[in-house]
């Protein structure tokens, strides 16, 4: 989300207008995202708009502070889509207990909720909506339809993973379109436009590289909270790729290949100039271990690995621990 963004809605909303919400800024509300869905998308975001007042300034005020703060929050939205409903809903025999109230006041609403489960919002909620709210810090949105009469969406106050995919192979190719699902920056890089282009990548930021070779990469830099995935084709550049990886010292950094390739790749990078302490943090082969062998499977192993990744860098593990005691494992 950007901070400018945040501070136009403020500052419209303090000379009495009416700001613009775009779906390009909340693109829970696009068509690509809600296709299907007659309960939300691009109408309803304006619809939204057109209700806030200054009463919702401090919960935009809230938003702005968690994103100069870096803090893992999320500016959420309650739909209302049947006011009766969604009133109504209250306790079932399944679900936790939260009352005789169902959705407060049945109407839209924009609100505030950080992983810290603080929540700010201009009118007064119920226990039923709180549950929602929280629930928006859970993927986010984790049951978005749960109840009748409305459903929910969120956009995140913080910036995406960026997963570089040093190689346009075939698992590329899929790795690519699920990391990009899952809300990674995906950033595909090659030398050859017959592998990388926009019909194979169609979701990722495209690095074109020339000469035939990786030599290009050592140029680029990194970031050390970023992700690197070496899937170079036919292992031909997973020497340099390593070896820009650790020298950038990015926070992951996984190589796909069998023991044998990868002891040769092993000396390489050594002989690079790498020492051995930091090539122990390569992850070989790359991928959570499940029997998978096509790019597909070895997409879905991959990406699996990075959210697992992501997960332990964002949560400590005292809170991870909370939240797989909640999941009974």
């Amino acid at each position: 989300m950007k901070r400018e963004t945040i501070q136009g809605i403020i500052e419209d909303l303090r000379a009495g207008h009416t700001p613009r919400l775009s779906v390009a800024d909340f693109p829970a509300f696009s068509k690509e995202a809600t296709e299907g869905d007659s309960h939300i998308g691009p109408d309803v975001l304006a619809r939204i708009a057109a209700a806030l007042t200054q009463a919702d300034i401090p919960t935009f005020e809230r938003a702005l502070r968690a994103i100069d703060e870096g803090d893992l929050a999320w500016l959420g939205f309650k739909v209302v889509y049947d006011c009766a409903k969604a009133v109504q809903n209250v306790d079932n025999e399944v679900t936790k207990k939260y009352g005789d109230v169902g959705s407060a006041d049945g109407q839209d609403l924009v609100f505030f909720c950080n992983d810290a489960k603080e929540i700010v919002a201009s009118r007064e909620v119920s226990a039923r909506d709180v549950f929602q709210m929280k629930d928006v810090t859970r993927g986010p949105s984790m049951h978005n339809d749960q109840f009748d009469g409305l459903t929910w969406a969120s956009q995140p106050l913080f910036g995406k993973v960026r997963v570089w995919l040093l190689g346009a192979s075939d698992a590329a190719v899929e790795l690519a379109r699920l990391a990009d699902h899952v809300g990674f920056h995906v950033i595909a890089v090659d030398y050859d436009p017959a592998f990388l282009n926009e019909e194979r990548f169609p979701c990722a930021e495209r690095i074109m590289l020339h000469g035939g070779n990786f030599d290009e990469l050592a140029n680029m830099p990194a970031k050390p909270e970023d992700y690197v995935c070496v899937l170079t084709r036919g292992h031909m550049f997973d020497p340099e790729s390593c070896v820009w990886a650790l020298q950038n010292n990015v926070h992951y950094v996984g190589m796909m290949g069998c023991a044998g390739k990868n002891s040769t790749v092993h000396d390489l990078v050594l002989g690079a100039g790498v020492s051995e302490a930091d090539w122990q943090r390569v992850k070989r082969p790359i991928g959570l271990n499940f029997g998978a062998k096509t790019p597909a499977e070895l997409a879905i192993a991959i990406v699996a690995e990075l959210i697992d990744v992501r997960y332990k860098q964002r949560y400590s593990e005292e809170a991870r621990k909370k939240h797989e005691d909640s999941l009974g494992r």
